[in-house]
């Protein structure tokens, strides 16, 4: 039987960690995301189309996802907290060095070392809390750290959009790497050391242990009759463990890629007719995120409520409204749109996270944290800067459609996924010896 921590041990100050793991978060995400909201200043001041501009973005999400596996996987050896105090200080201090770039390529080039740091958080963070707080708790944990990520994204975002007009965009990158470099010894000092939460009892059975997940396809000892059977049983536990882990993952690369692409070409969209609005006046479509701080904060009731798959199919297609509301020409319904699609995105986001989490045995969180990580910014950087062409040569009603497609994908991923409980109820029927039952 495989028997997950319900509860944070008593000596673990949970509000602590909350806050600890959500100002690194902020720090993280202000940094990743800063040079958003001045695309349009980038792409004047080095002479550049909204496609090359966005790869300031794309670069750093980038070099995340390529990192983030191997980042991952030194953190078991390092401990996941001296990897995440690494992460932040290193990426605030190289974000206070990135105005003084004297061309886009070595922008490019600093940007991608910062996003290698960054991934020292975003690798190991949901593996960090389940370490922390267990297994019980730890959807409301993860929605926790969506909300500071959110909160970072967005401050980052407006602290950039608003300091470019007097600053320009130098000064306005500084300012925000500034306060992430706070946030970050604010987390340093902060994060408490990882409790020893496994114990012999948590151990997930051999067959299970092999794939590196304790609670996919299992219910109450499911999992270790699925380590123990044969031929086709074994396989059906093996395909649906192996899903219950890639169809997120997958899912949140898709609606990633539909989210980084809608923000990167917003700027360019704002600014141009017919709504012409200033720099400063159009970052505050980031005041969406707000939305996604509630959403997220949130998403770990609405999958208790509904069950994760409905709750994750809910917020993609909420997602998709809130694109397609953004057709609109005028300002009031696009801002309503941004705000619904951020609502949707970031529930989606901490529901695909703490699934993959949940789904993997204590031994292989931080691989299996990696590998969400890693879909997650291929989707952030591939899917943003193929948007941000779309829109670049066809226009937004072309990224609209681009994106709900996308969104809408990930969605069928989530709906065709194997079913646990048919693959549960195959495993203990080839599994368990029928006794009694007359030979003839």
């Amino acid at each position: 039987m495989v028997i997950q921590a319900q509860s944070a041990p008593p000596q673990v100050d949970t509000r602590r960690v909350g806050a600890a793991v959500a100002a690194a978060g902020l720090s993280s995400f202000a940094l990743l995301y800063a040079p958003q909201p001045v695309l349009p200043q980038l792409a004047a001041a080095f002479r550049l189309d909204p496609g090359s501009a966005s790869l300031a973005i794309g670069v750093a999400t980038g070099a995340l996802a390529v990192a983030v596996l191997p980042v991952a996987a030194l953190a078991e050896t390092v401990g996941r907290r001296r990897m995440i105090v690494w992460s932040v200080v290193v990426s605030a201090v190289l974000g206070l060095l990135l105005p003084l770039a004297p061309s886009f390529p070595v922008l490019l080039a600093m940007r991608a070392v910062q996003g290698v740091a960054i991934a020292g958080f975003a690798g190991v963070a949901a593996a960090y809390l389940a370490d922390q707080v267990g297994i019980g708790r730890l959807a409301a944990a993860v929605g926790t750290m969506i909300a500071g990520n959110s909160v970072g994204g967005m401050l980052g975002r407006l602290g950039t959009g608003f300091a470019a007009g007097p600053l320009g965009w130098h000064g306005a990158l500084a300012v925000v790497a500034g306060v992430a470099l706070a946030c970050a010894l604010f987390a340093s000092l902060t994060l408490p050391r990882t409790p020893p939460l496994q114990t012999h009892a948590e151990r997930p059975p051999l067959g299970v242990a092999r794939l590196g997940l304790s609670r996919a396809g299992s219910g109450s000892g499911g999992a270790g009759v699925a380590g123990r059977t044969r031929g086709g049983a074994g396989r059906a536990g093996r395909r649906n463990a192996a899903a219950g882990v890639l169809v997120p993952c997958v899912a949140g690369a898709l609606a990633t890629g539909a989210f980084v692409a809608i923000y990167n070409a917003a700027g360019f969209r704002l600014a141009a007719p017919p709504l012409a609005l200033t720099p400063a006046i159009a970052s505050l479509v980031f005041l969406s995120y707000a939305m996604g701080t509630a959403s997220s904060a949130a998403a770990g009731r609405l999958a208790d409520r509904l069950g994760r798959t409905a709750a994750l199919v809910t917020s993609l297609i909420v997602t998709v409204a809130g694109a397609v509301l953004t057709l609109h020409p005028s300002l009031p319904a696009t801002a309503l749109g941004f705000a619904v699609l951020t609502a949707g995105f970031f529930a989606a986001h901490a529901i695909a996270n703490a699934w993959v989490a949940a789904q993997a045995s204590p031994r292989a969180r931080g691989r299996a944290a990696g590998l969400y990580t890693l879909c997650f910014y291929l989707g952030s950087g591939a899917g943003g800067t193929a948007g941000t062409i779309v829109y670049g040569n066809a226009g937004w009603p072309w990224l609209i459609a681009l994106i709900s497609a996308w969104l809408l994908l990930a969605t069928l991923a989530v709906l065709l996924r194997p079913s646990t409980r048919r693959a549960r109820r195959h495993t203990v029927a080839h599994a368990v010896p029928r006794r009694g039952r007359p030979s003839g």
